[in-house]
Parts: structure tokens; sequence; C-alpha cells
């Protein structure tokens, strides 16, 4: 009765509004399940699986493992052949590293053999997974989530998200079709887009924004100029580039633009907290000293430090744990294990650490300036 009750309250617009995103939540769900016309590689949907072998086997290090092989039989969801069964089949292993163990319900994009009599059974080769639906209903989950608990502000986060998900794609594009382009000057520009876009978005035209713009960006430049300094001085000893000897491209330009747009989200995030907090404590007292707003900057900028830089670190670090495992179930030694997979993440994670505690008085002293702008025209 209050949701019923609820929703006669609602403005006009929000009718509307919750109208067309219920449609467009109806509408892509009802697409991504039945889309498979629209693929030019044939799909099947998988209808039954039966295992015929097993088999253990162990390395040198004394590692268990199992590998299956597993009889699939699907039905075909497009081309020619729509409505007929194919015979596939897979192997995988227990540990599933680069593997999959296939249910009834997959779809499966396949590669059908040729030169096959006509009497015979459809076979085919298992290429990849259809994943979208599950793409599509994990990112609408996100939506609902953000519009919930944020509602306007919610919605302004998610704009700017695509925004400059669009952009990030855009800079690559250009990157990899303009190889006399600098990946860091790309990076920079899209950096100073991502952060304007994002701050106006999220918090709108006001002083608090302005000065959180400002600071985000000096916070980030000057962090990304001190690592680039001391990666000058030092020689880039202890740095491991291994993970990047695939990608045909300057390496150490590629790692200073991933630094660079690593940290910016921690140091956007301190800049804003700082400055919300700053004009939070005058707008309560229009009387309140600068000193005072300087000793209560600090301690906000003392309590978020740890918990950022922790952030960093965990997010950088967590990546590398599936390869520090596969080392070290294969007897690698210790110290070359952590060299070779941690050395880039804990650089990264060291450079944003620098980055957050810059920005925290850059954040409060362009914030106070703002603010005794502000209070100068009243």
């Amino acid at each position: 009765m209050n949701f019923v009750g609820s929703i006669y309250k609602m403005s006009f617009k929000h009718k509307i509004f919750f109208t067309v995103l219920l449609c467009s939540f109806i509408g892509s769900v009802i697409f991504v399940f039945n889309n498979h016309s629209l693929y030019e590689r044939p799909l099947a949907r998988v209808v039954k699986t039966t295992i015929e072998d097993v088999t253990k086997v162990n390395d040198i290090n004394g590692n268990e493992d199992k590998l299956y092989t597993q009889h699939i039989i699907a039905e075909l969801r497009n081309g020619e052949d729509k409505g007929k069964e194919i015979h596939l089949t897979n192997e995988y292993s227990q540990s599933k590293a680069y593997d999959h163990q296939f249910q009834i319900g997959n779809e499966l994009f396949i590669k059908i053999d040729e030169h096959m009599e006509d009497s015979a059974e459809l076979t085919g080769t298992i290429l990849d997974v259809k994943r979208d639906k599950y793409l599509l209903l994990a990112g609408w989950v996100f939506i609902f989530v953000l519009l919930i608990v944020g509602k306007k502000q919610g919605l302004f986060s998610f704009i700017s998200l695509a925004f400059n998900a669009v952009i990030l794609s855009y800079a690559l594009d250009i990157y990899i079709h303009t190889s006399n382009q600098s990946l860091l000057w790309i990076c920079g520009i899209s950096a100073i887009l991502f952060t304007v876009i994002s701050l106006l978005l999220a918090n709108g035209l006001n002083d608090k924004t302005y000065a959180a713009i400002i600071a985000t960006l000096l916070g980030t430049f000057i962090s990304l100029l001190i690592t680039y300094l001391v990666l000058l001085v030092t020689g880039e000893k202890g740095l491991r580039y291994e993970e990047m000897q695939f990608i045909t491209r300057p390496y150490r330009m590629v790692f200073m633009a991933g630094l660079f747009l690593g940290s910016l989200g921690a140091v956007m995030d301190v800049a804003i907290t700082m400055s919300s907090s700053i004009f939070g404590l005058y707008e309560k007292n229009n009387d309140i000293s600068v000193k005072a707003l300087i000793t209560s900057g600090m301690e906000i900028g003392k309590d978020i430090m740890g918990t950022m830089t922790n952030i960093l670190f965990f997010v950088y670090v967590s990546g590398s744990i599936p390869t520090l495992v596969l080392y070290f179930k294969n007897a690698a030694p210790f110290g070359y294990t952590l060299s070779l997979t941690l050395s880039l993440e804990l650089a990264r994670a060291l450079a944003g650490g620098i980055g957050i505690v810059l920005t925290i008085p850059i954040g409060l002293y362009t914030t106070l300036f703002f603010m005794n702008r502000k209070r100068a025209r009243q």
C-alpha cells in the first residue's frame, strides 16, 4: 500500500523516468536472450552433458590435478542448421585455469566441422562462451543499486562513468592507430576530461567542485612528476616489465600512463572529500576561523589517508594473487616471485599513495581559497 502511495506521489517527470528505465531493462533483457541471429559465428545451447573420461595427473612439484573429457550435445541457435543437434567435446581440468566445465543452458560459440557426410551427425569445436546476458544483468544490478542509494547523484555518477568509458576507449583507439602520438599526453588530456566530467556531473557547478577539480589535477600531475623523477634517478632498478613484453609498444610509457590513470581515482576521492568537508564546516558556521578549518581539514586528511593508501595497495596487489599462487605452487623462489609479480603493482600503489598524501594539503588550501573568495562576496 505504501509502495502504491509513493508511486502516486511521484512527479510526472519521475514517473516518465522510471517508466523509461523499466522499459529499457525489459527490452534489453529480451534482446540479449533472443539476439542469436545477429551473430555471424554459429551459436549452440547445451542440452546434455556427460563425462566420458577422468585422468589424474601429477607434476614434478607434487601438484595434483584431474583432467576431464566432457561430451556435449547442443542445439544450434542460428545459421542454416538452426534447430539441429551438434556433438562437441570439451576437455577441462579440475583447477580450471584455462578451461571451463559447461552446464546445461550454457550458450557457446562454435566452429562446425566441414567435409562431413550428409548422413553423419554434426560435430564441431568450442571457440568461446556467450556471456552478454550475464554482463547485462550485472550491469543492471549496478545501475539499480546506484539509483536506489544515490538517487539523482547516482544517475549523474552513472552518466559520468559512461562518458569516461567512451573517452578512454577513444583515447586508446587514437594511440593504437597513431603510433606517433605519446600515450602519456593522450592519458593526460583524458585525465583532465575524466576529472572535469566526473566532478561536475556528481557535484554540480559550484566552488566546492572547482576546488576539487584543481586539487585533483594538481595532486595527480605532481605525483606523476615525482614518480618520473624517482624512476629517472634510480634507473628503474627493481622494476620487472616482463608482463608487458608482448604489447609491442614502449613499455615504460605504457606503465607510466597506467600509473597516471590508476592514481587518478583515489586522488579524486581525496580531493572531493576534503572540499566537501571544509565547505560543510563553513556552511554550518560561517564565522569559523581559517585556523580552525585548517586544523579540522588536516585531521580529516589524516583519517582518510591511511584507508585510501590501503585501498590502493589491496586493489593493485589483489590482481597478482593468481600469479603468486601459480609461481609458489611450482616451487619458484620467494624473493624472485615477489620481485617478478609485485614490482610494478607496488610501484603503482606507492605512486598513488604519494598522490593521496599530496592531495590532502593541496585540497585543503585550494578549498580555503575558494571558501575565502565566497566569504568575501557575501
